[in-house]
């Protein structure tokens, strides 16, 4: 056995690339992408892919080059997933909500060789490196034959994406090639995502590479709908229209759908992925019960929690942060979730402190998340670190608490956080917006005494603010920090004992 070694013939480098060649010869005359008017199939958009490829190379991108791009889901965005790397440069995609100021500093960052910017959002670009090179043009002037470069090592880097800063300043996060390719297989996998599916693009591709479904969708040789503005009513006419299948979203997104006044039951039930946020079970039942599925509420609570681990994580756990000690297996001892496997970042672009602080010696990855492991093995994520709650030497869930919230149908949107208080130390304090058109609105009382028939009374808000919109990041998630600095300019509390 110590004479069979590996080879070039059984050795090459895993990468999601090769995705788009397969779509072209098993789906070539199928449709790839749709947007408005335009239509593409498989053949056509990895001929573009090749095209713009060989454009990029013809203007000194090579290996190891950073290209930028800022633009909604349209096609040029997800033809440059696979143009980019094809030179074997590195994807950057810059968050669309970001004010001019950041996207410099980004890009200054990661020292970009090259900037597309959509026509629209121009302003954000000081210095918009492609504004006399349009994309379509590029992909039209290349050669279709162009021999796309290959990656040496399957470590090698194909993605940049920056974080969204909720807790800190933006980390670039570097993923390699076969940290892609692996995702993409676990999500094709456990999503149970057949040929060709129809797959509306709600989830922004900028935002994590767009949960690695740009190259998802070409390996099962589905169709792209692009979607440069997210509206619910948009929304439910293309999922009409396209009969579509699959969709993305953070529970923002959900909660925005199920509260929409076009949410009327669906004649064909649509596969939701949602992550980035605990999501509420109220709801995920709300979202099922309009026809993107149909389960009990009990279902809905258990989808609440976030699952197992995937083929690319080859281990997750729940341990105490200290001592690194796995916590009881018992649905509700908290601790910081961990994992390791093939699906973790490389690291973070010139952060080698941050690196080492999260990607640990002993080899896991600490997430800055607190969870619970459940007997049953499902993890359950309670809360971020910075926003767990601690009163009166109690650890709460502010998460717990706005799952309740969400089930009053009087709340659009709920945020819990914690408000200094002279003796417990901390108290929840409640931040709410409201439904549009409502007759009457509760009131601080009323919506205090819905939680106390809920939760246990250590967990009750003490203090309930109203607000028209929560403050949100660029990536659509409620700013807790924001209202954290909100509640402790209210000051300490002073409440009773019991």
């Amino acid at each position: 056995m110590e004479q069979v070694k590996p080879n070039p013939a059984n050795s090459s480098p895993q990468t999601p690339l090769s995705f788009l060649e397969k779509a072209a010869t098993v789906f070539g005359d199928c449709p790839s992408i749709i947007y408005n008017d335009t239509t593409y199939n498989w053949s056509q958009t990895h001929r573009r892919c090749l095209q713009l490829a060989c454009s990029l190379s013809s203007l000194g991108i090579t290996r190891g080059d950073v290209v930028s791009i800022i633009a909604p889901n349209i096609p040029a965005m997800y033809e440059v997933h696979f143009a980019v790397p094809f030179t074997a440069a590195i994807l950057n995609t810059i968050n669309t909500r970001l004010d001019a100021r950041t996207v410099s500093v980004l890009l200054q960052h990661c020292q970009s060789k090259l900037l597309f910017v959509d026509y629209l959002l121009r302003s954000l670009a000081s210095k918009p490196s492609l504004s006399s090179h349009p994309t379509p043009n590029l992909a039209k002037k290349g050669d279709p034959g162009f021999k796309w470069i290959r990656p040496k090592s399957e470590w090698d880097p194909i993605v940049l994406n920056y974080t969204s800063g909720t807790t800190s300043a933006p980390k670039g996060v570097v993923h390699c090639h076969r940290g892609i390719y692996s995702m993409v297989v676990d999500t094709l996998i456990d999503w149970s995502v057949p040929k060709q599916p129809v797959y509306l693009w709600t989830l922004a591709m900028f935002h994590a590479s767009g949960w690695c479904l740009p190259w998802g969708i070409a390996a099962a040789g589905g169709t792209n709908i692009c979607l440069r503005k997210f509206d619910a009513s948009i929304i439910y006419a293309l999922i009409r229209k396209h009969g579509v299948t699959h969709m993305c979203g953070a529970p923002v997104v959900l909660n925005m759908l199920s509260n929409s006044p076009n949410n009327k039951p669906l004649k064909n039930p649509v596969h939701i992925l949602t992550a980035g946020a605990p999501p509420p079970a109220p709801v995920l039942l709300r979202t099922e019960l309009m026809g993107f599925m149909s389960v009990t509420a009990e279902r809905a609570r258990l989808k609440a929690r976030q699952g197992v681990k995937v083929g690319a994580s080859s281990e997750v756990d729940v341990v105490d942060p200290e001592s690194g000690v796995s916590v009881k297996r018992d649905g509700s001892s908290l601790g910081e979730i961990v994992l390791r496997g093939g699906s973790v970042m490389v690291g973070y672009l010139k952060d080698p402190i941050g690196t080492r602080k999260c990607l640990t010696q002993e080899g896991w990855f600490y997430t800055g998340d607190v969870g619970v492991m459940h007997p049953d093995g499902y993890l359950e994520i309670k809360d971020r670190s910075k926003d767990v709650i601690i009163s009166g030497g109690e650890n709460l869930s502010s998460v717990e608490v706005e799952s309740v919230l969400y089930t009053n149908p009087a709340i659009n949107e709920a945020a819990v956080v914690a408000r200094p208080d002279e003796y417990w130390g901390e108290t929840p304090c409640a931040f709410v917006s409201f439904k549009a058109g409502l007759i009457r609105k509760p009131t601080e009382k009323e919506i205090i005494q819905y939680c106390r028939a809920k939760l246990p009374h250590y967990m009750v808000p003490k203090t309930v603010v109203f607000q028209e919109e929560l403050p949100k990041t660029s990536t659509g998630k409620i700013q807790k920090f924001v209202l954290r600095e909100v509640a402790k300019s209210m000051g300490s509390s002073r409440l009773s004992r019991l």
